[in-house]
């Protein structure tokens, strides 16, 4: 009998990745279209025979909700056709935000998702960067989280800062922040940040000194980037030379562009995770395509993808920059 082949197929929330990513893999993307009825109904129809192989569906799920539908739509269609094994590689998981009530009489929205995903026939998910890593809890499928540090890790090297020192705009992001910092054996301050309503800060305050060093911020998510500019500007006030960060997701809605344009960030630096909606002179994108690529080889020929992650590498750094102090 012969072996299953890997399928690789888009949505159209992420067609560029999803092109790129089966670049990496060798291959050209399976042909899928989505049909579009005059109401503004659609129908996802994959163009060739899926059955029996490893597919896998590249579709970020970030704002309209029509993509979340879109790759529900394709899970199912893909069950239905017999696919042998249906990964769904969702580079940004939306509505991992809402991973709590946070307030009465509210859902708990990245649950739900992961739900719908599991019974739409989803076999396995493969995301980036998850906004809380415990949402990995609300799948009782595998889940293969990659880690954003693999790609920027190397492109901070590149820029040899010296007195270098590491920020996190707020205490959720710590422990990321906290690995990279270590991995390079620099300083982490804090920027602690209090909450009126979503999108909208109280008060900020920065735990740590930061004079005459160059800052980068760390974070998964920079959806208006209220939060990321005025942590830049605090760091900054309180003596920093420089300023750039590093955000895995670019959501980047309401004013975010010109926030970022006229802040005092040097750059901010993304993945390809979300297509950016316009050019602006301080983003700079990062490709994920080859890390996404290498795994869904690993994933089909049941090889571990622990080797993706910097997680290891920083661990061996560390113990070295430990023997060395």
């Amino acid at each position: 009998m012969m072996n299953p082949k890997v399928q690789i197929f888009s949505g159209n929330a992420t067609l560029d990745l999803a092109e790129s990513i089966s670049g990496y893999y060798g291959q050209e993307l399976g042909k899928s279209a989505i049909q579009k009825f005059s109401d503004g109904e659609f129908q996802p129809v994959f163009n060739e025979s899926i059955r029996g192989n490893y597919v896998f569906l590249v579709q970020s799920t970030y704002s309209p909700t029509d993509n979340l539908m879109e790759l529900l739509m394709m899970i199912d269609a893909a069950r239905r056709a017999s696919a042998g094994y249906i990964t769904a590689v969702i580079p940004y998981f939306g509505f991992a935000r809402q991973d709590r009530k946070d307030k009465p009489r509210v859902s708990i929205a990245s649950k739900l998702v992961a739900n719908l995903l599991t019974v739409a026939g989803a076999n396995r998910i493969m995301t980036m960067d998850l906004h809380a890593p415990q949402i990995q809890g609300f799948f009782d499928i595998p889940v293969d989280h990659m880690d954003s540090s693999a790609i920027f890790i190397p492109y901070i090297e590149k820029l040899t800062i010296d007195n270098l020192t590491f920020a996190s705009p707020d205490v959720g992001s710590t422990n990321r922040v906290r690995e990279v910092a270590s991995y390079f054996g620099a300083d982490m301050v804090i920027c602690d940040k209090q909450r009126k309503r979503a999108n909208e800060i109280a008060a900020m305050t920065v735990i740590g000194d930061v004079t005459d060093k160059n800052v980068v911020l760390i974070d998964d998510i920079c959806d208006t980037a209220g939060t990321l500019t005025k942590s830049a500007a605090m760091l900054m006030d309180k003596g920093a030379k420089s300023v750039r960060a590093f955000c895995t997701h670019p959501v980047l809605s309401g004013k975010a562009y010109e926030n970022i344009q006229n802040s005092v960030l040097e750059e901010l630096v993304v993945c390809d995770t979300i297509p950016l909606k316009q050019e602006c002179a301080k983003i700079k994108v990062l490709s994920t395509a080859e890390l996404f690529s290498i795994a869904i080889r690993n994933v089909h020929e049941n090889k571990s993808i622990n080797s993706l992650f910097i997680h290891s590498q920083l661990k061996e750094r560390i113990r070295l920059n430990k023997e060395a102090q």
